[in-house]
């Protein structure tokens, strides 16, 4: 069975990757690797064989392609499957033991659990949970007490659970996810950063080319259109700005993403049949649409260090966003743009119109914003500190786990629930 996943490498193991470190970076859906070419890059400049798992997928190959590095595809189901997963499992416990890396970073819930599990049980010296956001933020029950469990032993499996914000780190503990001393938030927190120069202020050819008038308000989003990333509560707050701002267009960056908070299939046809709503698809450089709003707007309901904020901030636009995890980290109220409560389109309503019909409000949001993104959250600042903090684990390698206190941790954070 490993052998089979091994020959779906896309990338050849170069000669001279025996006197490097390895390291494996393991998710769980391949569209995740779109925020993973930096990071990958970055690594690999540091002298490390880097090698990214996933499920098999356009976006792997394509950034392993870009950032120059090795790529093995691995079937992993996104939904709760156990037969799935226990072959899942049994791939990624052999493609390690055949391996032998001496760092793994897995994130996501279940390529987290299952990688992080894996790696444990091969002895990986150093193992690391990236811990990018909650999904059991936004669900309930049974299916919420699951994903908690495989936080909580991803969590246990790994050395170190390496949080995206200050305030995922928070949550986490209060949900009892690990100990705090395992929980680490480097720096001002956010896993990439962002590129500041490709990600400014400037012309953009993307108005004329979707038919929108250079003198009309616009604003945009950029993500996966779901229920979670508040979509609904954008496409309702836009029907009531249209009445107000008869001009108003509105840029969705990004797609109709078939995860289980898709959206139903009558949203998605008004969002389509709207005469001034303008859905691209999935796009490879997003830098020339930022330039193309006037401000962005992200109404979701979680997220662990949104990385389109930080990118529109950098483009030098005011960005509204909610008080939820993860997303009130990278906005500074009132300074560079405005934070609102998640599920209120009339939030959404009020928000919009205020920096609308205030020009100068609105540029000079946009001006602090790049400014503050250029000091904490410049992306050769945050990954050359991620890539020193890795090197300090393997040089001063954590103490290795045994069954027992893996086991002990589960127990005592399931009976602190």
């Amino acid at each position: 069975m490993a052998a089979s996943v091994l020959r779906q490498h896309i990338s050849h193991e170069p000669a001279e990757s025996a006197n490097r470190p390895t390291i494996v970076f393991g998710i769980t859906h391949s569209q995740t690797c779109i925020i993973l070419a930096g990071r990958l890059q970055t690594f690999r400049a540091a002298g490390y064989r880097v090698i990214v798992v996933s499920s098999p997928g356009d976006h792997l190959q394509r950034v392993s392609e870009e950032a120059g590095v090795e790529a093995i595809a691995v079937p992993i189901s996104r939904h709760i499957s156990p037969l799935s997963d226990l072959v899942s499992f049994i791939r990624l416990y052999r493609l390690l033991g055949r391996l032998k890396p001496d760092i793994v970073e897995f994130s996501t819930p279940k390529a987290g659990m299952l990688g992080t599990a894996a790696a444990m049980l091969q002895g990986v010296r150093c193992r690391i949970y990236m811990l990018r956001g909650l999904r059991l933020e936004t669900v309930r029950g049974f299916k919420r007490w699951v994903l908690l469990s495989a936080e909580r032993i991803a969590s246990a499996c790994a050395h170190v659970v390496l949080c995206n914000s200050d305030s995922l780190r928070n949550l986490a503990l209060a949900l009892g996810i690990a100990p705090a001393q395992k929980l680490c938030l480097l720096g001002d927190g956010s896993s990439n950063g962002v590129d500041v120069d490709r990600f400014s202020p400037g012309p953009t050819w993307v108005r004329a080319e979707l038919g929108i008038p250079d003198k009309v308000p616009v604003i945009g989003f950029v993500g996966r259109f779901t229920r979670d990333k508040g979509l609904e509560d954008l496409f309702i707050s836009f029907i009531f700005l249209s009445k107000s701002e008869p001009a108003l267009h509105l840029l969705l960056v990004g797609w109709f993403d078939a995860s289980e908070d898709a959206l139903s299939s009558g949203l998605r046809d008004r969002i389509l049949s709207h005469p001034r709503i303008h859905c691209t698809g999935f796009v490879a450089d997003t830098a020339p649409y930022y330039r193309a709003m006037d401000m962005m707007v992200l109404p979701t309901w979680r997220e662990g260090f949104p990385n389109a904020i930080l990118e529109a901030a950098a483009s030098g636009i005011p960005v509204i966003s909610t008080e939820c995890t993860g997303s009130r980290d990278a906005v500074v109220p009132e300074v560079t743009g405005l934070l609102i409560p998640p599920g209120y389109p009339e939030a959404i309503f009020e928000s919009v119109l205020k920096l609308l019909r205030d020009s100068r409000r609105r540029k000079r949001m946009g001006r602090a914003a790049r400014a503050w993104v250029q000091e904490h959250y410049n992306e050769q600042r945050v990954l050359t500190h991620t890539a020193a903090y890795y090197r300090s684990l393997l040089n001063d390698v954590p103490r290795h786990l045994s069954m027992g206190e893996v086991g002990d941790e589960i127990n005592s954070v399931f009976l602190s629930s």
